[in-house]
């Protein structure tokens, strides 16, 4: 009755009762337009209950996180091919640029492993990570809200201006990144 109403802060709404320290979970930041708004990727995974596992994508292209799993499991080292796997982007985003690939890996490894992080990169099929554009201002955006930590790929380093109290940790490959994870 009132027509539309401005929301003055996309990334905090978007966030708003996602549970501390929640395995399962990434936190990443995607650009809509010029504008860098953290978005949340969830994942479960289970044991499969029949012979053929079971994919499950909302927010997330299918083909793109069957690509990553396969990534996962073969440069990762994890065994996720025997597990049904739900990979879900909360508030109804639709995340559709590379920038989201580290965070729907970790939030999958994070499922399986235990534990939670935020993280900003490309993931390419050798499980290399590949820098994104906008970087500072997406590290920017992920400090402001409260995060103390994010995973980024490690050729952009020395190309950004990372927020005061904003710990970064490089990683190379997916490899890199999920001892990261483990140890944090």
């Amino acid at each position: 009755s009132e027509g539309l109403v401005e929301v003055p802060n996309p990334s905090e709404m978007l966030l708003s009762g996602r549970p501390d320290d929640a395995p399962g979970t990434c936190v990443t930041c995607v650009m809509e337009g010029q504008r860098p708004v953290l978005a949340e990727v969830q994942a479960l995974l289970a044991p499969a209950a029949q012979s053929v596992s079971r994919r499950t994508s909302n927010g997330f292209d299918y083909n793109r996180a069957a690509m990553l799993m396969a990534v996962l499991e073969k440069r990762g080292a994890l065994k996720v091919s025997g597990c049904d796997a739900f990979l879900n982007v909360i508030g109804g985003l639709s995340v559709d640029e590379p920038a989201s690939d580290l965070a729907a890996v970790l939030a999958l490894a994070s499922s399986y492993l235990g534990n939670h992080v935020a993280a900003i990169g490309e993931v390419g099929l050798t499980g290399e990570l590949r820098s994104v554009n906008h970087l500072s201002e997406r590290l920017s955006e992920v400090h402001r809200l409260g995060f103390e930590t994010c995973i980024i790929p490690k050729q952009r380093k020395d190309q950004i201006r990372a927020p005061q109290g904003l710990a970064l940790i490089e990683a190379c490959n997916i490899a890199e990144a999920l001892r990261a994870i483990v140890q944090a």
